[in-house]
């Protein structure tokens, strides 16, 4: 008596554990599910508010050179290209600087100086936007239009994106400003992925008579090659989206230039920019929220580029086989 007792207690609590599993799976799935419609919901909100630009301009919006609110006709060429212009710089400036702070934290560094010195990166990337712009007119902008800029163009002047007038607010600032924004982040993840290699990758090179270098060149870097392109992929997603700092460094010109030193306009600085102006029902306004779902288009084609390429690592073998 008292052992079927113990076997029908026993089968109580299986079918208990069995019914929590399964409102645990269907509550996540809902999460999920939930996600996913969430952005489904913003991208046809975006797209009812801009069906005047889409039914006006059709597919001559992505490939127009003007935005001109006067004369109604908009062109989204000009932002595209700065947004891209900068965040391609943005990362080229970025990520060395970024990969040499995250080997030395997780590397190089020792005890005392790790622990500061890792709470002051991971503190940068909690500072806000506008105070990095701030940071950018006063300090940056000076520096880049009196000494950096004339200075480059004097060894690279004979490069077209090198020619012009230094500014000190032009989509070379813009991109540089960008770049210390996304040191933070892309150097955090780098380190985390660098920890997660095993310490015997490490020993087993110098085992061989690998230097301290050609050991996390070879051992570290590459077991951590997707983790490290994940970070730059976080980097670049920051760097797309960027607003307010972007808007104060460069220069807000609704026009398309070969040089780095003139003033351009992102998608998301010329949105903060005009947002408030027009009617509600404005076809600039319409043409601004096209310009957002195109930066959304990007965001989406940027991550699904991600996947595929950490995929890719990972069937070679290079994300952490070898």
């Amino acid at each position: 008596m008292q052992i079927s007792e113990v076997v029908r207690g026993r089968f109580r609590n299986i079918r208990r554990g069995a019914l929590g599993d399964t409102l645990f799976q269907w509550l996540t799935s809902l999460v999920a599910i939930g996600v996913v419609a969430l952005l489904g919901v913003i991208a046809v909100v975006l797209l009812i508010a801009a069906s005047a630009s889409i039914q006006t301009f059709g597919p001559s919006f992505l490939t127009g050179m003007t935005w001109d609110s006067v004369a109604d006709v908009y062109g989204a060429v000009p932002f595209v290209s700065g947004t891209l212009v900068t965040s391609a710089l943005a990362l080229l400036i970025g990520v060395p600087i970024s990969l040499g702070v995250a080997i030395f934290l997780s590397e190089l560094a020792p005890a005392k100086v790790r622990v500061p010195l890792t709470y002051v990166v991971e503190l940068l990337a909690a500072v806000p936007s506008v105070v990095y712009g701030l940071w950018g007119i006063f300090v940056l902008a000076p520096a880049m239009a009196n000494v950096i800029e004339p200075g480059l163009q004097g060894v690279l002047g004979f490069l077209p994106i090198f020619q012009g007038t230094p500014r000190g607010a032009d989509k070379f600032a813009a991109g540089v400003i960008l770049a210390i924004m996304i040191i933070p982040t892309i150097s955090a993840v780098s380190r985390e992925a660098l920890r997660a290699v095993p310490q015997s990758q490490r020993e087993a090179a110098l085992s061989l008579g690998a230097t301290r270098w050609e050991s996390t060149r070879l051992a570290v870097l590459r077991y951590a090659r997707a983790g490290i392109f994940g970070a730059i992929v976080l980097g670049l997603g920051r760097a797309v989206g960027e607003t307010m700092a972007v808007t104060m460094m460069i220069g807000n010109w609704n026009g398309v230039s070969l040089s780095l030193l003139d003033p351009g306009q992102t998608i998301a600085s010329l949105i903060a920019n005009n947002f408030g102006e027009g009617g509600p029902v404005s076809l600039q306004k319409s043409a601004l929220i096209e310009l957002g779902l195109v930066l959304m288009l990007m965001s989406l084609v940027i991550n699904v580029f991600a996947r595929l390429m950490v995929s890719r690592v990972l069937r070679r073998g290079e994300g952490g086989a070898e």
